[in-house]
């Protein structure tokens, strides 16, 4: 049962100052956990634990001994109330999740547009950088609805369908084969074979209009806290924006642009095919006339779906509650519409037309890869640009972050297009090799040499990791020398110290990825480029083209061609497995659930159809909690965040009132924020922005150790750095047998931060160098909002404590 635990709060008003002698008010420790989740009684050791606020996707627990702490502050004079924030759900809940899987390469497009390198005075080109995203996003919803055109529309009604081998073989289709191939029904003409076909791929058009839209329901609708912050604050970093975590308006006009998109690519397969026959010298002339006339639609309606997306970018300044009804409401209508009239233009009566070879118009592919690579160079050129004007050594890739992972989600939506052509060829073709003397064609030659460059890709990755090997072994006997330094007095083990040092050596591999992504997304690029020229010079396969060159040509060409084919099958039924495997196990669900942890905390900018932002839910979250509680007790808050929790912790601060966020400290361990966040999202987490949270929180700790792959220190310039990360934490917590631990001590790694006393120690200077708020005046602002209007004054500073100017949170805030 809910229970909130306001109504059990100390009757008190908090904008009165502390007579002398009171007791300090209470404190609270809000615990957010990190990637994978876990459950309110891990999180605060009880098996006993109440829901406090919230509900089954999202909430606030407390053990059950704490849920009326406010009104016994005498008990909590010593330690804090803990609460744990449960977000796992957002992420890893109910078995329709494994559809997400589906949007992998939307989710990736997606990071791109929030890796923009930091800009300074570059508005033009950071407007820029976010429109070239837009526009290949775009791409990647045209390129998985002409896949699904490919095989529907293309594979089996025109292909299959029409050649009497494949009708023999697939009985099922007996009802749509022309009279040559044994049928002769009222479907056999092809183009109705096309119009019915069509069905497929405007269904899985409706599927992704229908998840982003009952997503955006379910996740990102919540409004974040009404207030309108002071300009100068929230120049400081968008994440402190009004109407960063609320992208309402761009998420319905994208989700609309890109409904349209897919649809209009259906009504293109369909109605282009039959206005191609129909061009024919003496055709109908009538129906010559709708051909043009649906073809101009197609293209007229296909530019205004373009302008659409290239129109408006994120508004962040303000909480933009409007929403373009007309456009979001009539622009995929008027698409369907379109495919409608293209469905009964196919479906006139045709009795000349036969269905032979590939359909007309498989350079679709080509066009597309053409179109992905200039942006993709397009993008590039722009984040150098960008990147040149405030350099940072620690960026990741120099900058071109965002392209590369750009070029990764483009040959990611490549995969999954060309293997799922590939495995329903060779189905649909059980007795031959498509385009090899199959009985059918099988898909356009493009998608065949796109799978034989994969071969080459993996020789590239494999080099790379070889060269990961070397290099982690060369780290590795650093650090076993560097063990053997900080226990001198121990009796060495061999085996312990490999161990220590294999670990820290593995968990520097992260440090790495920037080289591996940057390696792989260019080789990418290249093979992809290759791919293309072979494509449309030879128009054929691998294989057939490279016939009479030299055996060694020819036998490599065909040996690509083969592994390629076999590779990106196998790589399609993996992902279609581990999506079923998702569906039916919690537990498989849940690994996929860690991914969609670190790809989804961003907002849908680029792409609408991409997995939903749990922060547009969680940060609100949070925010509203901090607010509440401080507003009804007045007392002092630790938020705590591990992992990916940090991260989610320091978005909250960001939001919070003046007022609030001074009453507020921050405890961060094995925090990405700056090893992950700070090097590949350098315009939101660069050394600027999270100097500007450390400067606006009262006092901020990280704690990090050497082992840990995925969390590490803040790296503040200047005396900000020691202020907030403590001195590596010993990992394990002792070397060999000690009165402490007589047992040997587990290399914890990433987790169990709190079994570290220095985590505890931690948190009891934080809680000391926060003060209790003396409010003091503070004038009405015009326009402030209802609940600014409500909150505190502002706090006025409060002394360093018994921290002192040294202390866990550094000296006041006037020194930042």
């Amino acid at each position: 049962m809910e229970r909130v635990t306001a109504a059990r709060t100390a009757q008190k008003d908090p904008d009165k100052p502390e007579k002398s002698g009171q007791a300090e008010p209470i404190a609270l420790e809000l615990l957010v956990h990190g990637v994978g989740g876990t459950t309110p009684e891990e999180m605060l050791g009880d098996p006993r634990t109440v829901r406090v606020s919230g509900d089954g996707t999202a909430a606030v627990y407390r053990r059950t001994d704490d849920v009326d702490a406010e009104s016994r502050p005498a008990d909590y004079r010593d330690r804090p109330v803990p609460e744990a924030y449960v977000w796992c759900n957002l992420t890893s809940g109910n078995g329709s999740r494994a559809l997400w899987l589906l949007l992998l390469p939307f989710m990736v497009v997606n990071l791109a547009h929030w890796m923009r390198p930091t800009a300074r005075r570059a508005k033009r080109a950071v407007r820029t950088y976010g429109l070239l995203v837009r526009l290949v996003a775009l791409t990647l919803t045209v390129l998985l609805v002409a896949a699904a055109c490919e095989i529907a529309i293309d594979l089996t009604a025109w292909q299959c369908a029409g050649t009497a081998a494949c009708v023999d073989d697939h009985s099922w289709l007996g009802f749509l084969a022309p009279e040559s191939a044994g049928g002769g029904g009222w479907w056999s003409q092809p183009g109705r074979r096309l119009a019915l076909a069509a069905l497929l791929p405007a269904a899985l058009t409706g599927l992704l209009w229908f998840l982003s839209h009952r997503t955006w329901s379910a996740y990102e609708s919540q409004q974040p806290l009404p207030h309108q912050p002071d300009p100068e604050e929230t120049a400081r970093n968008a994440l402190g924006k009004p109407g960063f975590w609320y992208g309402r308006r761009l998420v319905a006009r994208l989700r609309a642009a890109h409904t349209a998109a897919g649809l209009l690519t259906v009504a293109a397969a369909v109605g282009t095919s039959a206005a191609r026959y129909d061009r024919r010298p003496g055709g109908p002339a009538l129906l010559d006339v709708l051909g043009w006339a649906l073809d101009s639609a197609l293209v007229l309606a296909g530019a205004f779906v373009v302008w659409v997306v290239c129109r408006r970018g994120r508004s962040e300044n303000r909480l933009d509650r409007s929403l373009d009804r007309t456009l979001v409401r009539w622009l995929p209508l008027a698409a369907l519409a379109l495919l409608v009239l293209a469905v009964l233009y196919a479906g006139w009566s045709r009795p000349g037309w036969n269905s032979t070879g590939r359909l007309p118009g498989n350079t679709t592919f080509g066009g597309i890869t053409l179109v992905q690579g200039v942006l993709v160079l397009a993008l590039a050129v722009v984040a150098a640009r960008i990147f040149r004007g405030s350099p940072d050594a620690r960026t990741a890739i120099r900058g071109l972050g965002g392209p590369a992972v750009a070029m990764l989600a483009c040959a990611l939506g490549g995969v999954m297009s060309g293997g799922g052509s590939q495995r329903v060829a060779d189905w649909l073709d059980g007795s031959g090799s498509p385009g090899a003397g199959g009985s059918i064609d099988g898909p356009p030659a493009l998608l065949t040499w796109q799978a034989s460059v994969i071969p080459p890709l993996l020789v590239v990755v494999a080099v790379l990791c070889g060269w990961l090997a070397v290099r982690t072994a060369q780290k590795v006997r650093r650090e076993l020398a560097q063990v053997r330094l900080d226990n001198p007095k121990e009796r060495q083990d061999t085996t312990r110290t490999r161990r220590i040092a294999g670990t820290r050596a593995g968990a520097a591999l992260t440090d790495r990825a920037p080289q591996i992504v940057g390696v792989t997304s260019a080789a990418t690029l290249l093979l992809g480029a290759a791919a293309l020229v072979g494509a449309w010079a030879s128009g054929k396969v691998p294989g057939e083209a490279a016939r009479n060159a030299p055996a060694f040509v020819e036998g490599a060409a065909e040996t690509a061609q083969a592994m390629g084919s076999w590779l990106i099958g196998l790589g399609f039924i993996l992902f279609v497995t581990w999506g079923r495997r998702a569906y039916r196990d919690p537990s498989a669900r849940r690994t996929i659930g860690i991914l969609w942890d670190v790809g989804t905390f961003w907002p849908r900018a680029a792409h609408p159809f991409a997995p939903p932002c749990y922060a547009e839910r969680a940060v609100p979250d949070l925010t509203w909690r901090m607010h509440t509680w401080t507003r009804a007790t007045g007392g002092r808050l630790v938020i705590s965040g591990h992992s990916q929790g940090s991260v989610l912790a320091a978005a909250a601060a960001w939001q919070l009132l003046p007022s609030v966020r001074k009453r507020v400290a921050l405890l961060t361990y094995g925090s990405p924020l700056e090893r992950l966040y700070g090097r590949w999202f350098p315009a939101h987490f660069g050394p600027a922005a999270l100097s500007s949270l450390h400067r606006e929180v009262d006092c901020w700790r990280n704690l990090h150790r050497p082992t840990d792959p995925i969390g590490g220190p803040v790296r503040l310039h200047g005396e900000c750095g020691p202020q907030v990360d403590r001195d590596a934490l010993n990992d394990p917590l002792a070397y060999g047998r000690t009165e402490a631990h007589p047992l040997p001590a587990p290399i914890l790694g990433h987790g169990d931060y709190q079994a570290d006393p220095a985590f505890a120690e931690e948190r009891a200077r934080l809680l000391a160098r926060l003060r209790p708020a003396v409010p003091g005046p503070r004038p009405r602002r015009a326009g402030a909002g209802a609940v600014a209007e409500a909150v505190a004054p502002e706090a006025t500073e409060s002394p360093a404590g018994p921290a002192g100017p040294g202390g866990p949170g550094g000296p006041p805030d006037t020194a930042g």
